[in-house]
């Protein structure tokens, strides 16, 4: 349209876009929305994290924390080297170990009169106790959650 015209007759492109893209946002609606595949499945997965964390604020948080990262996690046991059915989280280093497995650690050396030393590699943390553990009720939901899948 704008070759043919003569420059003088050559309309007011802004205005043009403006009213094209009004065109087609209009068409836009809340059903095609519903039907997109990425925010059907956003919704979801959003819905799934509110059935596990039950309305608690921390845990939901948390939750929310595992969710971002689970693809990072790593639900092996660094003793066992096998999958964790109950794990524990040492409060001091942060690592998590099978409970049995690192009960067992710490009772085997507790006989020989010897300290226990974080069994995850490149910890320095080397006196682990049975106090210092405490349930990973997060993790327990994250692999529970996983092996459903």
């Amino acid at each position: 349209q704008i070759k043919r015209e003569k420059p003088e007759n050559i309309p007011d492109l802004k205005s043009l876009v403006q009213e094209k893209f009004a065109a087609m946002e209009s068409k836009n609606s809340d059903s095609d929305l519903q039907k997109n595949e990425k925010y059907v499945y956003f919704k979801d997965q959003l819905k799934e994290m509110r059935k596990q964390c039950n309305g608690e604020e921390a845990i939901e948080q948390i939750d929310e924390d595992i969710a971002v990262t689970q693809s990072q996690m790593n639900f092996i046991c660094p003793i066992t080297q096998m999958e964790m059915k109950r794990p524990v989280r040492n409060k001091i280093c942060g690592h998590t170990y099978e409970e049995d497995a690192i009960l067992k650690f710490i009772q085997t050396r507790k006989q020989q009169k010897k300290k226990v030393r974080c069994p995850k590699i490149g910890c320095s943390h080397s006196d682990v106790k049975g106090s210092d553990l405490m349930p990973d009720e997060a993790l327990k939901r994250a692999i529970d959650s996983q092996n459903k899948q």
